[in-house]
């Protein structure tokens, strides 16, 4: 059987609408993302949603999967995601897998929202830093009040529902000297699957690095700490995205994340108004590559322009194709050699995932032994 094209569909119901405003965002006064110029709300209508689930899953059968974004998805209102899954099994064929992910900030979760995600399955990504001192540093409301308390009022909500959750954990010039700290509390906390997210924002103004990002040697420092506390003496009691990704990838499966896999365009993001865009991060008007409602989004993906995109990681620094690392990498995330704020045409955090990689190898490799070997029917990446 043929592979989709797609793995999935990132879903921006509310495009970068959110209840918060937290200091690090990405979407905040950032001039090259279309939708931060309209003023009024966003929200995906019901057109638009029936079209991107009747064209989703019929391009990414056998196995769908949807990731909601934003901005903040929530604020689309619970009847909304009720639709979502009552067009899927509308559209849906029988035998057809179906997966739905939500990322928020979890601040607007409460039981009726914590019944729909564990009646449906849904795997919720929630947006903490560490405790609260560290959280509340960046993530804050409109008015400038901490949302820790709100976070951890929405996770008791999934725990008592039983909703399958992990943390998304941004990086920053705070947190970033504080890993054990931060280790130490989602430990506590009996949190088991971790996201740790580099922070690398430019000033839209002065095009300079923000001082709440992180710094390479400091992103390296903190990624190496983690894992020294990850490993448990080859017994890891939690699951680190990267880390498992890597251990794969030393395995001898290929890389597994959207950043170190030779290709872009594993997935497309599709705006609350049936825009489609290549990547999250690439939200600009120069890689629009049209529209749901006017072209299929399996034609769409087809296109001149989201090919020249999906190859653009093969045309990296020609300083990596002597690195030892490229296997791994594969040239890393665009985004960061694009954005690089120092103006130079290298991956901004490269010699912190050469520092992370060295540190990381020996171990990983002495688990990697216990991973069976790929079937000759299994998919590459």
């Amino acid at each position: 059987m043929t592979r989709p094209v797609l793995s999935s569909i990132l879903v921006k119901p509310t495009s970068a609408d959110c209840n918060l405003h937290c200091t690090y965002c990405f979407y905040h006064d950032r001039l090259s993302d279309p939708y931060r110029q309209n003023c009024g709300r966003h929200m995906m209508d019901d057109d638009t949603l029936r079209a991107l689930i009747k064209q989703g899953l019929q391009m990414m059968a056998p196995a769908s999967s949807f990731s909601w974004q934003g901005g903040e998805p929530l604020l689309t209102g619970i009847d909304f995601f009720q639709r979502v899954v009552d067009y899927q099994q509308y559209f849906g064929q029988r035998g057809h897998s179906v997966s739905n992910s939500v990322q928020t900030n979890g601040t607007l979760i409460n039981e009726e929202w914590a019944k729909l995600f564990a009646q449906y399955h849904f795997l919720l990504g929630i947006s903490l830093d560490g405790p609260k001192q560290l959280h509340d540093h960046y993530r804050v409301t409109v008015s400038g009040e901490g949302t820790y308390d709100l976070v951890h009022k929405g996770i008791r909500c999934l725990q008592r529902h039983n909703v399958e959750f992990n943390i998304l954990s941004v990086v920053n010039r705070v947190t970033g000297e504080c890993p054990r700290d931060i280790w130490s509390y989602m430990c506590d906390q009996g949190f088991s699957f971790l996201q740790f997210i580099p922070c690398v924002e430019r000033d839209p103004v002065t095009g300079k690095l923000t001082d709440y990002s992180v710094l390479p040697q400091q992103f390296g420092n903190f990624m190496c700490e983690i894992f020294d506390l990850w490993y448990h003496g080859g017994q890891p009691q939690v699951s680190v995205r990267l880390f498992d990704n890597l251990l794969l990838a030393f395995a001898g499966h290929g890389p597994q994340v959207c950043q170190f896999k030779r290709e872009c365009g594993d997935y497309v993001v599709v705006e609350y108004n049936g825009d489609v865009y290549p990547c999250d991060f690439y939200v600009e008007d120069q890689l629009f590559l049209g529209n749901l409602h006017k072209q299929p989004i399996n034609e769409i993906v087809h296109s001149p322009l989201a090919l020249a995109f999906k190859a653009r990681k093969l045309h990296g620094d020609p300083a990596c194709e002597s690195c030892r690392w490229l296997p791994i990498c594969n040239h890393g995330c665009p985004m960061m050699r694009d954005h690089n704020p120092t103006g130079e045409r290298t991956h901004f955090l490269c010699s912190a995932y050469q520092q992370i990689f060295q540190h990381v190898e020996d171990r990983l490799r002495k688990l990697a032994v216990r991973i069976p070997p790929l079937s000759p029917t299994s998919p590459v990446n």
